[in-house]
């Protein structure tokens, strides 16, 4: 059994306007806007999906973020081809194609496209503000 003294609390990312990378999340996957505050001289805003907190700020002063890298298709696999997160994903209840279509009419695109994964259920990766990429996998 893993350490009971963890709980996973929450992704934080960096974004260049993060009051419309926020509003994504509650228009693409129906998320909730928990909080709107500022921190250390940002925007820090709350939002709420699936039990999880992603939590979406601006630059602080001083800083200078660098661009992510796009994801890439290789063999059999895509990947960011950089170290540290890769991605984050989500599982979803109901019918992933039928999702998925409905954020392709959005504008929503995909790097990686529905497709069966290794354990044979389906999956695909959206492309989210701020170079983000969101594994969505079919339960």
């Amino acid at each position: 059994m893993s350490n009971p003294a963890f709980k996973f609390d929450h992704v934080h990312i960096i974004s260049e306007n993060p009051k419309g990378s926020a509003n994504w999340y509650v228009e693409m996957f129906g998320a909730t806007i928990a909080a709107d505050t500022v921190a250390r001289g940002a925007p820090q805003i709350f939002v709420e999906l699936g039990g999880t907190t992603i939590l979406i700020r601006g630059r602080r002063p001083g800083e200078a973020p660098a661009a992510t890298r796009p994801i890439q298709s290789y063999a059999d696999f895509s990947s960011h081809n950089a170290w540290g997160t890769d991605h984050f994903g989500f599982l979803y209840q109901g019918d992933l194609a039928a999702f998925c279509d409905t954020l392709r009419a959005k504008g929503v695109a995909f790097p990686v496209p529905l497709k069966k994964g290794v354990g044979g259920s389906l999956l695909c990766y959206v492309s989210a503000p701020d170079g983000v990429s969101i594994e969505l996998m079919q339960c």
